[in-house]
């Protein structure tokens, strides 16, 4: 799983289900933290997606470890990722820890607001 140009990691089932990984980053977008009011590709906080024994596996992190919204976040990427891939999805939370350059090409915040 590298970085591509535009700052979205390279999914693992990029590979194996291309078709699959368009529908998962267009529900993924639906997903927003309602803080920062950004989605959560935007924000580049699912690093890997993986198709293992026909379930969805998802590698996904936070802009913060104590995240108020993380239960929910996670939770509605899971239910969105069950219904787009048609099959059992479950979310686990990353080791990576999210910086700004994990942000997609084209998005600026400024957290000077917070």
């Amino acid at each position: 799983m590298s970085d591509s140009p535009s700052n979205l990691p390279r999914w693992d089932a990029e590979e194996t289900h291309p078709d699959l990984c368009v529908k998962l980053r267009e529900v993924f977008r639906e997903v927003r933290d309602p803080e920062i009011g950004m989605d959560l590709i935007q924000l580049g906080l699912v690093r890997n997606v993986a198709i293992v024994d026909e379930k969805i596996k998802i590698d996904m992190i936070l802009t913060t470890p104590y995240c108020p919204y993380a239960p929910m976040l996670m939770e509605s990427a899971r239910r969105k990722a069950e219904v787009a891939g048609e099959m059992t999805a479950e979310v686990a939370y990353g080791k990576e820890v999210w910086d700004q350059s994990m942000m997609e090409d084209g998005t600026s915040f400024d957290w000077g607001l917070f």
